[in-house]
């Protein structure tokens, strides 16, 4: 078993909103691991930064990416940061990976000032730059093809990804 599509980009690129949709239009499930994180934690991934670490965190998401795509076989997204790691990388070798992408002013637009998102606690702006500067390379590494979602309704981001990956809809 393993996932008909898996989605990566930054945070608030829509992962979970065009992850919904492709779910719906294929007929099947969907899960993020981001979710899956808090359901098993019993918290929030920003409680886990805060009293764990970054690190910490890490360790716990390769394990939730790991488990969901040996256990999913729908449309699959991982947090922002699941591709920092090389052994999740190499895992994502032979699955369908839709690459959300999005520049800096649609970022900002979609995450603004929002604390719960704890690495652009200070300068989201800047802070999203260098994100993205140290993971573009290993999103388009992993990635089957890559979808820009600026400007673009969650509908045109879904038909853009399933015209990119030739699927059909259900």
């Amino acid at each position: 078993m393993s996932p008909l599509i898996v989605l990566v980009g930054p945070m608030g690129v829509g992962k979970s909103t065009v992850g919904q949709l492709l779910a719906e239009r294929l007929g099947t499930g969907y899960r993020d691991t981001d979710d899956d994180i808090v359901a098993a934690q019993g918290r929030t991934i920003a409680e886990i930064f805060v009293e764990e670490g970054e690190s910490a965190f890490r360790a716990i998401e390769k394990q939730a990416v790991r488990e969901a795509l040996e256990g999913h076989d729908g449309v699959l997204a991982l947090g922002g940061g699941a591709i920092l790691d090389p052994d999740t990388r190499a895992l994502l070798a032979g699955h369908r990976v839709v690459y959300l992408s999005m520049d800096v002013e649609e970022a900002v637009k979609r995450t603004g000032l929002n604390t719960a998102r704890p690495l652009l606690a200070i300068n989201p702006r800047k802070q999203w730059r260098e994100l993205m500067e140290a993971r573009r390379h290993l999103y388009e590494e992993v990635a089957t093809a890559v979808v820009a979602t600026d400007g673009r309704t969650p509908e045109e981001v879904t038909r853009a990804a399933l015209d990119a990956l030739e699927l059909k809809e259900a």
